[in-house]
């Protein structure tokens, strides 16, 4: 069965993009908010999620932390355009499995899904 990954982006052009390098090998889930992510992350199976630092109203910071309050426990890879050193640092302490830096090389993203896969 193809793993299920979770994209939150509140960038549409960022969501496609990702969406379109790893379709071909994982069923993709689309968020645009951090929100709608913990709204979807309740109602469907997911197996690793992308997860934007820099979006309005709920960061991925915020989003992550309200995950672990859930008790949701899926592996979760930080997507940054800012590369503030202060924002990937709390993400990892968080519990983060990895974060890459926006823009991305497709094979660079397909390889850390790859290992955040195999953090379960």
């Amino acid at each position: 069965m193809r793993k299920r990954i979770l994209i939150v982006d509140d960038d549409a052009m960022n969501l496609k993009r990702t969406q379109m390098i790893l379709k071909k090998e994982y069923n993709v889930l689309l968020a645009e908010s951090g929100n709608e992510a913990l709204l979807k992350l309740r109602n469907e199976k997911i197996d690793l999620i992308l997860l934007d630092i820099a979006m309005p109203v709920m960061d991925g910071l915020e989003t992550f932390k309200r995950m672990k309050e859930a008790s949701i426990d899926i592996p979760v890879i930080f997507l940054t355009a800012s590369g503030y050193e202060e924002d990937v640092r709390t993400a990892i302490s968080l519990g983060a499995v990895n974060y890459l830096k926006k823009p991305f090389f497709p094979d660079e993203l397909l390889k850390r899904v790859a290992l955040g896969l195999e953090e379960q």
